[in-house]
């Protein structure tokens, strides 16, 4: 019984010094330990990992918060994770398991999630599997999700790694979805040129432009994304369906004007997405718009009405344009832009309730000048004379109109450039 409590004993110290020499990279003491054999080069510890660096699990399901701060991992998952090349290359000599997954990852996703392309090097050059799956359904290139780690994809994709591989999760995410979805321009020109399909589907028939364009509006900060901006002009120089539809039958447009991105609006009508494409709820990308245009303080509402306006978008039922001033009355201008859509509008009791007193006060000249112009009385004849140029331009309106010789400032009032006031 003391004999093998002994050994008991012994074992525990022994790969507690093992670990020790793993975290300080002493590489030499790993040698002696694994000559004498008397550490597994396979042990498995349990390790404090409160960012999930060494764990992978499956989606959906519910774990405890002590699953989610400690992880089981090998010294090759620790060598990988701390860096230690020396330390690496000694497991490895030592015939360490390369794609054991004791907590869900191999050592090879790990090496790709902090970018560390050294450790990526050699562990292909042992055998690590390229196009293996993580427990969450994830292969090597899924994890390379920064721009530091563009020289880990190409090595991975060099070493054979398939450029279209799907997770295996709900998702069905190739790695083109994902690097348009982290705003990564340098790895979508790459996946291209390596052959990535440009308008693959996951799981929810989203395309990589598709990704790109709802992710261009970053949520937290409210921020709009260049890189993502330059990604979605990237996919549509290679050919993307501008017009392409999720599940839910919403377009690249519908997710642009969802945050109220006037740039990405510009860019996507340009390319020939279509104004008055429905989603399954019957939206058009100017409903949505409408239904953002509170909540997005770094947006510019007016603009994204004049770019959908200016080609060809169905404008607002008239009956039901109390709920334009509901969304906008804050925004003035996008105001405006609405109504000089119109030859004529007439106000109703709903639309003085829509607006609230501290609204009204602050920017009291202009909703008098809309609630005359909107009276039971015609519009100038210069409206006038507006509505019926655009109505014969209908949706060319944005490429006829620029090109006209008359004046600019008569160019402007023809694209509905808001004044700030309403005549």
């Amino acid at each position: 019984m003391g004999e093998t409590i002994t050994r008991t004993t012994t074992a525990k110290l022994m790969k507690k010094a093992f670990l020790k020499a793993l975290q300080s990279n002493d590489y030499r003491t790993l040698e002696e330990f694994l000559l004498q054999k008397q550490v597994d080069v396979d042990t498995v510890f349990e390790v404090e990992d409160e960012n999930l660096l060494l764990a992978s699990y499956k989606q959906g399901y519910w774990l405890p918060s002590y699953k989610l701060q400690h992880s089981w991992a090998t010294g090759l998952h620790l060598s990988v994770m701390y860096g230690h090349l020396e330390s690496l290359r000694v497991l490895l000599k030592h015939k360490a398991t390369i794609n054991c997954r004791p907590n869900g990852k191999a050592a090879i996703h790990i090496a790709c999630e902090i970018a560390n392309l050294d450790c990526v090097k050699i562990l292909c050059s042992h055998g690590a599997k390229t196009n293996c799956y993580s427990l969450s359904g994830l292969a090597p290139l899924h994890f390379c999700t920064t721009k530091l780690s563009v020289p880990c994809a190409q090595q991975l994709i060099w070493k054979g790694a398939d450029v279209n591989i799907r997770t295996n999760n709900q998702d069905e995410e190739t790695p083109l979805h994902t690097v348009a979805r982290c705003g990564i321009p340098e790895m979508v020109a790459f996946y291209v040129q390596q052959g990535a399909v440009v308008d693959s589907s996951n799981a929810h028939r989203e395309t990589p432009l598709a990704c790109a364009a709802y992710w261009a509006l970053n949520g937290r900060e409210q921020t709009y994304s260049t890189d993502h901006h330059l990604i979605c002009r990237m996919l549509l120089d290679y050919h993307a369906d501008v017009n392409s539809r999720d599940e839910d039958f919403r377009t690249p447009l519908h997710k642009a004007a969802w945050n109220c991105d006037h740039v990405l609006l510009d860019m996507l009508l340009e390319a020939g997405a279509e104004a008055n494409l429905m989603d399954d709820n019957g939206c058009a990308p100017l409903q949505y718009v409408l239904k953002v245009t509170g909540v997005r303080p770094s947006g510019q509402p007016d603009l994204c009405y004049r770019l959908l306006l200016n080609h060809g978008a169905a404008r607002i039922y008239p009956p039901q344009f109390h709920k334009v001033l509901q969304a906008c009355c804050s925004y003035p201008r996008a105001v405006e832009v609405i109504v000089n859509s119109y030859e004529h509008i007439n106000s109703t009791a709903k639309w003085r309730t829509a607006i609230p007193d501290e609204v009204l006060e602050t920017y009291l000249d202009f909703y008098e000048s809309l609630f005359e112009a909107c009276a039971n009385t015609p519009r100038s004849l210069k409206h006038l004379a507006r509505c019926a140029i655009r109505r014969i331009l209908f949706h060319t309106c944005h490429k006829v109109i620029p090109s006209l010789l008359i004046p600019d400032t008569l160019k402007k009032y023809l694209l509905l450039e808001p004044e700030g006031i309403i005549y």
